[in-house]
């Protein structure tokens, strides 16, 4: 029932936990192809609306800016304009539940443990023409058409454009200040924010576009905007804080001459006033502006046309320079956004290049056939998935997840698992990996833990006991002809006696020579 504010708050707060409880369940299923994606990201962003909005409303609710929640609470309690009457306060209120019930006897009361398929199966309505392939591609060709019929553009062909449309910076600046550059601009921006929200509707524009805004009126501020550098010194327009001159700190016009021509000039021009004379002149007109206001001050000491369009004090040719300056900034932003939306939309940029590209190769037929078979392969994706992969002989997967063909795994042993004991019980797949893997690093160093040389006589022995006992056998067999320099080597005392290397260190240790 919701014919109460009470009842009208409770339905609200349930409403919302359903909708987060269906986000949940939606995000915890992995779409399998771009248009589960797509119908995914679209369904979810319209549940945060709905829940947005709802939200908004609970807002205004508890606010009570009309004490309508309030009162109801109170004639809750029981609480009239006699006083405090409990059962008579329960009785109308019963009367009301079956008034609204008698008027609605067909209310459909929403279970909040209904299954929630139908709406997680839902396919929202998304715009997409046939160039754009549900959003794999952008359709820029009304952009094209317009760039290439532009005074700033240049007769190329539309895959060259895509690879330049971005690079704003090849366009020289004296075009940029033009209205056929302005509204080229914003077609290709509206149009970018557009194909943004339809492929990536989670992503928080608003956010992304106030970043770019914060930096960019840094950069401005200091004049290091790419592309825009020292903007108003290019269209003669300096900063305030270079042209103003403050006149309280010069009692005569001799002070004032000491500033120099050229800052006179500035601040005279910032003013609307003649900038001509000689600099005592200058500095004469300028001091006039310190006691007496620009609106009483004679008609001769202002440039041509500054006077009649002059107001409140403020002359018209500055006002001018500022409004031409804004218009720079604000095409100077919408590059900046621009430039940003192209990072986002990188390998959207890429897929359509190359997709361009391939069809100049195709015939119309062909195009077609193979669109239809994209349409259909991506119906597909999910079934095949579903399926179970039949595989009775055990073959090991293929890069694209399927049995390799049992050719290959008899010809190459793939499949075979082969284990060392010397490399730390580690496991190698196939013929050729095992016996490339004697020569590699971790077999080295297993062999050079056991004190034995990693020789070719060494070659299929994969257990440390087998490695140990072949080493003995070959340092026997080695030990005939070999020297032995613990046996062999001399060694003489301070009285001449000769003693083997081994019986000179053990008299040496024991301290009797």
């Amino acid at each position: 029932m919701s014919s109460t504010l009470l009842e009208v708050t409770r339905a609200a707060h349930e409403e919302v936990e359903r909708l987060e409880r269906l986000i949940v369940k939606d995000l915890q299923n992995e779409p399998t192809s771009n248009k589960d994606r797509l119908f995914q990201s679209h369904r979810v962003r319209n549940m945060i609306d709905t829940i947005t909005s709802t939200t908004e409303k609970l807002v205004e609710i508890y606010e009570d800016k009309d004490s309508a929640r309030k009162d109801e609470i109170a004639a809750l309690g029981g609480q009239t304009a006699t006083g405090i009457n409990v059962f008579s306060a329960f009785y109308d209120r019963l009367k009301e539940i079956r008034e609204y019930h008698r008027k609605h006897p067909v209310a459909r009361v929403v279970d909040a443990n209904d299954d929630p398929e139908a709406i997680l199966k839902e396919e929202p309505q998304i715009e997409f023409s046939g160039e754009e392939a549900l959003g794999r591609y952008l359709d820029m060709h009304e952009l094209y058409h317009q760039y290439v019929n532009s005074k700033f553009g240049e007769p190329i062909e539309y895959s060259a454009y895509l690879d330049v449309f971005s690079e704003i910076d090849k366009i020289p600046r004296k075009m940029k200040t033009t209205r056929q550059y302005r509204e080229y601009l914003e077609n290709l921006l509206e149009y970018l924010i557009y194909f943004f929200q339809r492929t990536e509707p989670l992503q928080d524009l608003d956010r992304i576009f106030s970043k770019v805004t914060n930096e960019f009126e840094e950069n401005w501020a200091t004049g290091t905007v790419h592309g825009w550098e020292n903007v108003n010194q290019e269209n003669g327009h300096v900063p305030a804080q270079h042209t103003a001159i403050d006149l309280d700190y010069y009692s005569t016009v001799e002070e004032l001459v000491e500033v120099g021509p050229e800052r006179l000039k500035e601040a005279l021009a910032a003013l609307g006033l003649k900038t001509g004379g000689t600099v005592q002149q200058r500095a004469d007109r300028l001091f006039l502006t310190k006691h007496t206001p620009l609106e009483k001050l004679d008609k001769k000491h202002f440039t041509k046309g500054a006077r009649g369009s002059e107001k409140n004090g403020v002359a018209a040719a500055p006002q001018e320079g500022n409004l031409k300056q804004e218009n720079l900034k604000e095409v100077a932003l919408m590059e900046a956004k621009m430039n940003r939306l192209c990072d986002l939309l990188d390998e959207t940029i890429v897929r359509t290049k190359d997709n361009v590209v391939k069809k100049q190769a195709l015939t119309y037929e062909e195009i077609e056939a193979e669109r239809e078979e994209e349409e259909t392969q991506e119906d597909s994706e999910s079934e095949d998935d579903e399926q179970q992969i039949y595989n009775p002989l055990k073959l090991p997967m293929g890069w694209d997840g399927k049995p390799i063909p049992y050719w290959l795994y008899k010809l190459h042993g793939l499949g075979q698992e082969f284990k060392c004991e010397i490399c730390g019980n580690y496991s190698y797949w196939g013929r050729r990996a095992f016996e490339r893997h004697f020569k590699e690093w971790r077999h080295q160093h297993g062999m050079r833990c056991l004190g034995i040389p990693n020789t070719k006589n060494f070659n299929e022995i994969t257990s440390i006991e087998e490695a140990k006992e072949l080493w003995k056998k070959i340092q026997q067999r080695q030990g005939v002809n070999k020297w032995r320099p613990d046996l062999e080597e001399e060694y003489e005392d301070k009285e001449g006696n000769i003693y083997n290397k081994k019986t000179y260190t053990d008299l040496q240790r024991q301290g009797l020579i």
